[in-house]
């Protein structure tokens, strides 16, 4: 049975509801006829409607970590400590088979819709969608979110962190801006689109206006989050205490790029020495131990593709034990910073009745980094490959500003301990299985316990609804509403015994896919998260059959001996699939990157030219033109002061691989940074004189292939001023988040040359970029290398 609590809590709001529909949002204001009345003295007004929530209507808190494991949190038997997740399970419940979809944007959309993620559009994520239902990238009107349903029906609704639920072209100026944050049921919003970003530069929305970057030496995101989600508690609270609020809480961290500050990388210092082996030995223990993992479960094996410790050298060692120390500190860190926004809830008197889900992870650790880790992830977006001995030249900057890193395959796997694969296997629980912690004192009796009943991330939804005493919407916003998909899991609060409601669900991710039913498995790996080939036709795929009530962590195929479950469950995966369209199947790698192959929007479609004005700022890449691997020109139409100008012109991306057209001294220079690891510069010896100027340069491109180098040449008015080699560019990606900057340089510096933003002092009328004509004999090449860069770039989001 539920706690007592919750029930009264339950009928308390179900009362208070029956004076309104809420079934159609928004809830239609009342017809009145117009008045005959002359004097207002003589006139009575009608009553007022006020949307308010069900009365005793609970706060709601929903904390999600990104790219954490189900083996690597304290809270569940893992290494790192994480006290405020602690301390949630041990006043509350812990979850033990609660499910994910295995990758980002569909997990992310699936939780805050209570719909699968292949009925949002969004089954993988935006930068990979195409023209067919369930793929698009764009959640359909008919999908409400719950922060829309609950805004709707009188809550006050936040969102802080991570939101890569926009579609990627959308995000620009000119829209359209229904699926950003606060068009989708967030008054308030404070963070960054896209699937990372980089935690001491980042690039920042506040609503949809773009925030000014910090320069405090010490800044990092997941703390300026923290500040600004506790400020806006602060104000709602003290403005409107009876009023519920929803906060969805997305930190980027432990995502890569894993930065943190170097005090908490310290508290790690030896504790990885003893390998991902052994690691996963201990964590399983302890997990056996804290009874979230069933007595006698055995450790299932590694992919073949891991490395037994044992035969790994020193300096793999050294250099792994530092990667995990690293990312470690960074889930601590994140973990005290979500510490500091529950104090501040409780500091209001309204901890108590707020119903707190703290997810511990949208998938899977993640084994992008591939099997050495890397020190700039954007090195592998560009197929250069990273050895040992390169990531361990910055052994102590690890996790610090000048540095992009990624740990290694090996501790992903470890992360999902006691399971084999990791994110991006929507086959596996290693891709699919994530803890949750559930806090709500004033609707949970129980306190420290377990729950086994088998749940997934669209159960979310319906559970926040219910716990509000609101009824599921049939209508929102003058759309009628596909029905919510996910099963409420309040039933569980209070009964540790209760039979599973959630009694079947598919999963699928690339072409790795599966399908759960009443505690059987059935899927297939179709290509692991290191792998850049599938390992065969979607036909000829081997699936692999568990009963999950015996076989806690998946190691003891069923396949061969009870071959009619295993064909009864993939007939059910089809039938599943087609009423969730998930089918066609899609597990094409390199042409899901290319918007024209696969009928995705694309801003810059058919564009050889584009002219941009000063103040035009964070435009990514997937909405400014592309120059890699193509000759083109750059030409600005500026004007300088009497005493000269000094700053950036045009500049793309940052520290770890981009461009910039910029004065120095007041001398044309132009630098093209090589994925941070070396910087050409071409530069004039004069400086450009007082009054209207035009400044040109020209990358003549040597082609013959992806990531050539070239010739670039300076002119003012027409005149050459300086030339000089750039011996090689970026293929494929400049950076996940830092976009194109006019009059500026934001974020991190392609140079150090200057330090940013290295405003331009003069005035900029326009700067116009042209797309000279590629060579045929490139023109596959330069595209067959784009489908790769982009492949590679989304996989790791």
């Amino acid at each position: 049975m539920m706690s007592l609590a919750l029930g009264v809590a339950c009928a308390a709001t179900a009362g208070a509801q029956t004076a309104i529909d809420r079934t159609v949002l928004p809830i239609p204001e009342p017809q009145y006829p117009h008045s005959t009345v002359f004097n207002v003295r003589n006139a009575t007004p009608p009553p007022r409607l006020e949307v308010k929530a069900p009365a005793k209507a609970p706060n709601v808190l929903i904390v999600l970590i990104d790219d954490m494991g189900f083996g690597q949190s304290s809270a569940f038997g893992g290494p790192i400590q994480m006290p405020t997740v602690d301390h949630l399970a041990n006043a509350g419940l812990r979850y033990n088979e609660f499910h994910t979809t295995a990758l980002c944007s569909p997990t992310r959309t699936a939780l805050l819709s209570g719909r699968n993620h292949h009925t949002n559009n969004m089954g993988s994520i935006t930068e990979t969608a195409t023209a067919f239902p369930g793929q698009t990238g764009q959640r359909p009107n008919s999908v409400a979110p719950v922060a829309e349903m609950l805004r709707l029906n009188g809550y006050s609704t936040a969102a802080f962190g991570k939101s890569h639920e926009t579609a990627a072209w959308e995000v620009s100026p000119s829209g359209p801006t229904d699926r950003w944050p606060t068009r989708s049921g967030f008054d308030k919003f404070y963070g960054f689109i896209g699937g990372e970003t980089n935690q001491w530069a980042p690039l920042l929305y506040d609503g949809m206006n773009q925030v000014e970057p910090s320069h405090d030496p010490n800044y990092n995101f997941m703390t300026d989050m923290t500040d600004q989600a506790i400020k806006w508690v602060q104000a709602e609270k003290s403005l409107t205490p009876d009023k519920p609020f929803f906060i969805y809480f997305a930190p980027g961290a432990t995502h890569a790029p894993h930065h943190v500050p170097k005090e908490w990388i310290t508290k790690y210092k030896g504790k990885f020495d003893q390998g991902w082996d052994k690691l996963r030995e201990e964590t399983l223990a302890r997990q056996i131990k804290l009874g979230v993992v069933p007595a006698g479960t055995k450790l299932a094996p590694k992919p073949e593709a891991i490395k037994d410790w044992a035969t790994l050298s020193p300096d793999e060692k050294k250099l792994f034990a530092r990667q995990m120390e690293v990312f470690a500190g960074f889930g601590e860190y994140a973990d005290t910073e979500i510490g500091r926004l529950i104090q501040a809830i409780e500091a209001t008197g309204q901890l108590d009745n707020t119903l707190v889900f703290y997810i511990v992870g949208d998938n899977g650790a993640s084994a992008e980094g591939g099997m050495v880790g890397l020190y700039n992830e954007m090195t592998y977006f560009n197929g250069v490959h990273e050895t040992v001995e390169d990531i361990l030249k910055h052994y102590d900057e690890l996790g610090g500003p000048t540095t992009y890193p990624h740990y290694a395959a090996g501790w992903a796997v470890a992360g999902d301990t006691p399971f084999t694969w990791t994110k991006q296997v929507a086959s596996s629980y290693g891709g699919t299985r994530n803890g949750m912690a559930v806090h709500w004192p004033k609707g949970i009796t129980a306190k420290g316990q377990v729950r086994s009943q088998w749940h997934h991330v669209i159960d979310i939804a319906p559970t926040i609804l219910e716990a509000a005493g609101l009824p599921e919407p049939k209508s929102v916003n003058g759309t009628p509403q596909t029905p919510i998909e996910g099963v409420s899991l309040a039933y569980t609060f209070g009964d540790a015994k209760a039979p599973n409601r959630h009694k079947t669900q598919y999963f699928e991710i690339f072409g790795n896919r599966a399908i759960y039913q009443d505690g059987w498995l059935a899927g297939t790996v179709h290509r692991a998260a290191w792998e850049f080939k599938v390992r065969g036709p979607l036909e000829d795929d081997i699936w692999e059959l568990y009963d999950t009530r015996t076989d806690f962590s998946l190691v003891n195929d069923l396949a061969a001996k009870n071959p009619a479950k295993l064909k009864e469950m993939q007939a059910l995966f089809i039938t599943e699939a087609v009423k969730y369209s998930v089918l066609p199947l899609d597990d094409r790698l390199f042409e899901r990157f290319n918007a024209a192959m696969v009928g995705r929007p694309d801003l810059m479609a058919g564009r050889t030219s584009l002219t941009v004005y000063q103040g035009m700022t964070g435009m990514s890449e997937n909405v400014f033109i592309n120059l890699k691997n193509k000759s083109h020109t750059i030409t600005a139409e500026v004007e300088i002061p009497k005493n000269g100008a000094n700053g950036v012109i045009l500049a793309q991306a940052g520290r770890f691989g981009g461009w910039s057209l910029y004065l120095k001294e007041g001398k044309p220079t132009y630098t093209y940074n090589w994925l941070g690891l070396q910087r050409y510069t071409v530069a004039a010896a004069q400086a450009v004189p007082a009054g209207k100027a035009i400044l040109r340069f020209e990358f003549a491109y040597d082609g013959g292939g992806l990531g050539k180098g070239g010739t670039g040449t300076l002119f003012v008015n027409g005149k050459q001023v300086g030339t000089g080699r750039i011996e090689q560019t970026q293929c494929c990606a400049f950076s996940a988040d830092e976009g194109a900057d006019v009059g500026s340089d934001e974020g991190t510096p392609v140079t150090e040359a200057y330090t940013v933003p290295f405003t331009f002092t003069g005035k900029i009328a326009k700067v116009t970029i042209e797309l000279k004509e590629v060579k045929m004999a490139d023109k596959e090449e330069t595209e067959r290398g784009r489908k790769m860069a982009t492949l590679k770039k989304a996989l790791s989001d």
